[in-house]
């Protein structure tokens, strides 16, 4: 790997252990509010008066300050299996809401592992920035598309609102490679994008953790926000992989998807078990 490419991974591990403990922190806040988080406009007027979502919020923007740097040094498919690095963080932080893992769920955890090591071992150059005006625009569909999809989501619980939250969370990811100098009108709008679908994706995942476990919403959330990411930034952003090294970037992200989506199905303690109020 490059010296670039460590930084980036470094700071890429980095905002997966903040992300990691910050989704417990945003489990505690919304279950301890009590009220569902139901409607978008009713849980933003919650939270703006709400100081431990403000510390949330503030979380999340390190960790998304972190993790846009190794989006601007990676490919997005491995600055995206990153942030599957926050589950294990997660699983020991949510010890304190009585959530513990059984060996199936720590077997998952290693296969989320080797899956990233796998990843880094294949990782080509990043693709360019782009700012096109079609690029732009499939941002802003994918905003209109995200919002539609949310209020229809009525019925949906835990991991299908965890999934959800993790094309929002992919959407903004995207739209970083949008963010360079010089600042012009497409630079403006990617940026815009970002906190857009950012918003949507924390309102999902917050409607998920209110009344299903953290582990569950979570790891829908990552496969989702790995996965799309990863197989747009080879296609049409021009991520790069090792000559030869193709099998080893397959082979961690099926390792990193399934052991995500293996999480969801071993959840050992339901969050409504916790008692966390």
């Amino acid at each position: 790997m490059t010296s670039d490419q460590v930084y980036g991974l470094v700071a890429g591990l980095l905002s997966a252990a903040v992300f990691g403990v910050a989704a417990v922190a945003q489990a505690h806040g919304v279950r301890r509010s009590g009220a569902a988080p139901d409607r978008l406009v009713a849980f933003v007027a919650r939270s703006v008066r709400d100081p431990w979502t403000w510390a949330v919020l503030v979380a999340y923007l390190v960790g998304f300050l972190l993790h846009a740097v190794a989006i601007w040094l990676l490919p997005l498919y491995l600055a995206q299996a990153t942030i599957a690095m926050s589950l294990p963080v997660t699983a020991f932080t949510s010890r304190r809401l009585a959530e513990r893992l059984d060996a199936r769920q720590w077997s998952a955890i290693g296969l989320v592992t080797g899956g990233l090591v796998l990843l880094s071992l294949g990782a080509g150059d990043a693709g360019e920035v782009v700012t096109t005006t079609a690029f732009v625009a499939s941002l802003w569909a994918g905003v209109a598309l995200l919002t539609v999809a949310s209020l229809l989501a009525g019925r949906l619980h835990g991991a299908g609102l965890g999934a959800l939250a993790g094309l929002g969370y992919a959407g903004s990811a995207i739209a970083v490679r949008g963010v360079t100098t010089p600042i012009d009108t497409g630079v403006v709008l990617a940026a815009l994008a970002v906190p857009s679908l950012s918003l949507i994706a924390f309102w999902l995942y917050s409607r998920g953790m209110h009344g299903d476990g953290i582990t569950t919403t979570t790891a829908p959330m990552i496969v989702m926000q790995t996965f799309v990411p990863a197989l747009l930034g080879v296609v049409l952003l021009g991520d790069g992989v090792r000559d030869g090294w193709w099998w080893s970037v397959v082979l961690g992200l099926v390792l990193s998807t399934a052991g995500a989506v293996a999480l969801t199905h071993a959840q050992a303690v339901p969050a409504r078990a916790s008692g966390v109020s």
